[in-house]
């Protein structure tokens, strides 16, 4: 059994020890909703999802694959009265760029925020558009 919570707690507490404690949050956010979704809509009985992070010089990526390449998501807008259908649309406004990687057995959905240094980098929500290459990103 897999303790709830687990995933986004240790993203945290990885991106503070890593020096970014202003980016924890989102990151945290963002392991939660993706591994929501690969539990809700990628998982296979007896296949486990996974969830990699990444630190380069510029970008915190967030990878989470499942085994359900046959299922792709995309953002939509929920109606009010509905309990789903709302985290792809955190993670598009969260995530300075996000997208789907297909996998030989199943796909990959990533979120990338940015590593900004200095009060000139703002950080927050920001005007998105999907390319065709099912990527969102900044405008």
């Amino acid at each position: 059994m897999v303790q709830r919570g687990f995933a986004p707690r240790r993203t945290a507490r990885l991106v503070r020890e890593w020096g970014y404690p202003g980016l924890a949050g989102d990151a945290a956010l963002l392991v939660s909703e993706l591994a929501t979704n690969a539990l809700l809509h990628g998982a296979i009985r007896g296949r486990l999802f996974r969830v990699h992070l990444t630190l380069s010089a510029a970008t915190l990526r967030i990878a989470v694959s499942d085994s359900r390449g046959e299922r792709l998501p995309g953002l939509r807008e929920a109606a009010d009265d509905e309990c789903y259908g709302r985290g792809l649309v955190i993670v598009a406004r969260i995530a300075d760029r996000w997208g789907i990687e297909p996998r030989t057995v199943g796909k990959t959905v990533f979120a990338e925020l940015a590593l900004r240094q200095g009060p000139d980098m703002p950080m927050g929500p920001r005007e998105l558009r999907a390319g065709p290459s099912r990527t969102a990103t900044p405008r």
